[in-house]
C-alpha cells in the first residue's frame, strides 16, 4: 500500500518530464507549444462560460425556488407506482445539469437515509451511471460550434433512463 501511496506523489511530476522530454527529443518548442494550446483553452472557456453560468444559476433557481422539490413530489407520485423511488427524483433531475449540484443532493440523501439504505444505494449508482446531459451538450457543441445536434438529447435522455432503471435493479439486488 505505501507503495502505490508514494507512486501517487510521483506519476504526474514524472508524465511531466516524460512529455518535455519526448517534446524536445522531437525538436519541438515545448514552451511555445504549451502556451498555444492554454491560449486556445481559455478561447473556449470564454467561448463556454455563458453558457455554463446560465445553468449554474438555472440549477441554483430550481434548487432555491423550491420549484425542484415540487416538481419532484408530483414526479415522486408517479414514479413511486412503478418501483422507483420518489426520492431519487431531484437528484436525477438535477445530475442532467449538474454533477456538482447532484452531489449536494446526494449528501443530503446520505443524511436523511444513510448511504447503505435503498435509496442510498440506488442514488450512488445512479450518480455513476447517468451523464450531465445538457452541461455535456452546451459545452461541446458550443465549443465547436455545432447547433444541430440531431439525435444526442433523445439518446442521452434514454442512456439515463436505462441508468437509472438499472441503478434501482441493481440497489435491489443489493438489498
Amino acid at each position: 500500500m505505501n507503495f502505490l501511496i508514494y507512486m501517487s506523489d510521483y506519476i504526474v511530476p514524472f508524465l511531466i518530464l516524460v512529455i518535455l522530454v519526448y517534446g524536445i527529443s522531437m525538436n519541438v518548442e515545448v514552451y511555445h507549444t504549451f502556451i498555444e494550446g492554454a491560449e486556445s483553452g481559455f478561447r473556449t472557456v470564454i467561448g463556454i462560460m455563458p453558457t455554463l453560468i446560465g445553468l449554474m444559476t438555472a440549477v441554483g433557481i430550481l434548487r432555491a425556488s423550491g420549484c425542484l422539490e415540487f416538481i419532484s413530489e408530483v414526479l415522486g407520485m408517479v414514479t413511486g407506482k412503478i418501483g422507483f423511488p420518489g426520492e431519487l427524483v431531484p437528484i436525477s433531475i438535477v445530475k442532467m445539469f449538474s454533477s456538482s449540484a447532484a452531489t449536494g443532493l446526494l449528501i443530503d440523501l446520505y443524511k436523511e437515509f444513510g448511504a447503505d439504505s435503498f435509496v442510498g444505494r440506488a442514488a450512488s449508482i445512479a450518480m455513476s451511471c447517468t451523464e450531465t446531459i445538457f452541461y455535456t451538450m452546451s459545452v461541446y457543441f458550443l465549443s465547436v460550434k455545432i447547433k444541430h445536434t440531431r439525435y444526442t438529447l433523445a439518446g442521452g435522455l434514454l442512456a439515463t433512463t436505462a441508468g437509472l432503471v438499472a441503478s434501482v435493479m441493481l440497489a435491489g439486488m443489493m438489498g
